[in-house]
């Protein structure tokens, strides 16, 4: 990846950029991107919605650091002029570069130095270092690339279990331990230990991704979310009705969904492209009777 794959944002605006991750790590993360925010902009408040992963990030110039699977939703001021780095991992995957349990790091935000030591302070240095985002986003895959398989090995009955509560995929986590032949208690305990959270809030929050990613997939082709209707985009999206949505969306978001909607398409209309995440994700949703609106 070069520079050339992320443009600056417009003058006095802020971009959001993501990519799919290299190759060598596309068993462990899901996208990696770069955000920007301009010298001249006003300083931007970054939503973060719980989405069951751990994130690696790193502000140039700063130290890096791990986002546990958030438990609520987080807001983030960034400064102008501040750039950011980023690694999304799939859910379940990051005890295999961490060696330690998810459920430790739920909710919270660490120094990468308390996992890594000194090859994440060298992280730090070379991300600030780098001629452009692109170089600086080359350094953190590589680091992930190197810690690959130092920690645990991967959960596979976890892993099938999160295929398995990807958005469209169930709609009842008993059903699903029962298909894994597994009980709900050991479920639940080795989710926890592997992503952090138990089988049903990670439900919760992989069924929002899947509301987000026909939310990001209208704005892509530059039409309103609620195009059709909220209540129909909620049907869409797996949930039994709009109050069902309204009630998790401010469970995930702290606010309902209009007002959710209405910011998201105020600042990803113009400078963010996250297709490599909603794109993956829109491939379970089935066909359906819901008219689509024309593209």
């Amino acid at each position: 990846m070069t520079g050339d794959a992320f443009s600056a944002p417009a003058a006095g605006g802020q971009s959001h950029v993501e990519r799919p991750p290299v190759p060598a790590l596309r068993g462990l993360a899901s996208a990696v991107w770069v955000q920007r925010v301009g010298r001249d902009a006003a300083p931007y408040v970054h939503r973060h919605v719980p989405n069951g992963a751990v994130e690696l990030v790193c502000k140039v110039g700063s130290a890096p650091q791990v986002v546990g699977p958030l438990t609520e939703p987080r807001a983030e001021v960034l400064e102008p002029g501040t750039a950011v780095v980023g690694v999304r991992f799939l859910p379940g995957a990051f005890p295999a570069v961490a060696g330690r349990p998810v459920s430790e790091m739920a909710g919270l935000v660490l120094d990468a130095e308390e996992l890594w030591g000194r090859s994440a302070a060298a992280l730090g240095e070379a991300i600030g270092a780098a001629a452009s985002p692109g170089e600086a986003l080359a350094a953190l895959q590589l680091h992930v690339h190197r810690r690959a398989g130092d920690g645990m090995p991967p959960d596979l009955l976890v892993s099938e279990a999160v295929h398995g509560l990807m958005p469209w995929r169930t709609t009842d986590v008993k059903s699903l331990s029962a298909s894994l032949h597994i009980s709900e208690t050991q479920l639940r305990r080795r989710c926890r230990t592997a992503v952090g959270l138990a089988p049903k809030a990670l439900h919760r929050m992989l069924r929002f991704q899947g509301f987000l990613a026909l939310v990001q997939q209208a704005i892509a082709h530059g039409r309103a979310p609620t195009t059709g209707g909220l209540g129909l985009l909620a049907r869409r999206a797996g949930y039994a009705d709009q109050p069902h949505l309204t009630r998790e969306c401010v469970r995930l978001t702290g606010v309902p969904p209009r007002a959710f909607l209405a910011e998201t398409h105020r600042t990803c209309a113009d400078g963010h492209d996250h297709s490599a995440s909603f794109r993956p994700v829109l491939r379970a949703e089935p066909e359906t009777r819901w008219p689509r609106p024309h593209r």
